[in-house]
């Protein structure tokens, strides 16, 4: 037995549930509400660059003037993380590569948003669909970027200059960071939901464990990490400003009151610092 659905048909049933109250849902409709508003975040993720502004433009600018400062002490770095790696704590860099790891990080978010869920506690499930939309967004990218790059990974001994573009081999597959970019989206995501400043400077430090890990496991080089929480960043902020601009969850977000966090890289002799600015 066939059912003939027109296509107007399907767009007027999620119209439908995209208009329900969420508080008045039953969980399997919340749980359609919750999926098709991730899948439109992640679509306005990738239309922002065509209504970037001028000060969308700087920012892409001081990004890649970053990149630039890090790429020019890529081999130190790379040097001084490899040479600190025997002395770290090994809790540290297994708990980086089991946090940045996809399986593990979905399984993170999928328990926050389904806690959220089944409680329909409109904050948490907010917070998860932002994670979830913003790691997808992020991770497509990643997958496409680190493919067409083909940069070398440190351990293939080809050095920071050698790209391979598109090819299949792993160790041309450096830039950016799929740990870093998981890790830091879903602690990017979880600190906005936090005004005090030692609340989310906790929060970041754990998102920077993945990242660091990588450096001391000589998987990436440090253009590799900055490029990876560049993207989660952005990523993050643009399904949060469309789930405020939508008004998808009824919560009480203060989104125009929170400080703007402005990330600086700040390389300095045998160090790298990512700072913060509330």
């Amino acid at each position: 037995m066939f059912v003939n659905v027109s296509r107007a048909q399907i767009i007027d049933s999620l119209v439908d549930i995209e208009e329900e109250n969420p508080k008045e849902q039953n969980v399997w409709q919340r749980f359609k509400y919750d999926g098709l508003t991730a899948y439109q975040g992640l679509k306005y993720t990738y239309s922002r660059p065509f209504h970037w502004k001028e000060k969308d433009f700087l920012t892409a600018g001081a990004f890649v003037a970053s990149e630039a400062i890090l790429y020019s002490v890529d081999t130190n770095l790379n040097r001084y993380f490899q040479d600190q790696s025997p002395h770290a704590p090994q809790f540290l860099k297994d708990f980086g590569w089991y946090y940045g790891s996809p399986q593990n990080n979905y399984m993170a978010m999928g328990g926050v948003y389904l806690f959220g869920l089944f409680t329909n506690n409109q904050k948490v499930r907010r917070t998860g669909v932002l994670m979830i939309s913003a790691a997808s967004a992020a991770g497509l990218i990643q997958t496409i970027t680190k493919n067409a790059i083909g940069r070398a990974r440190p351990g293939t001994g080809d050095g920071k200059h050698f790209f391979k573009p598109f090819s299949k081999e792993g160790g041309y597959h450096s830039m950016p960071s799929g740990h870093s970019i998981l890790s830091f989206t879903m602690a990017h995501a979880i600190a906005k939901q936090f005004d005090n400043i030692w609340v989310k400077s906790g929060i970041y430090a754990v998102g920077l464990v993945a990242p660091v890990s990588r450096l001391w496991a000589g998987a990436h080089w440090a253009t590799d990490i900055g490029a990876g929480i560049f993207i989660s960043v952005v990523t993050v902020d643009a399904v949060d400003n469309f789930l405020f601009k939508e008004r998808k969850y009824d919560v009480d977000v203060p989104y125009k009151q929170q400080r703007k966090i402005s990330w600086h890289f700040t390389p300095g002799a045998g160090t790298i610092g990512f700072v913060g600015v509330f």
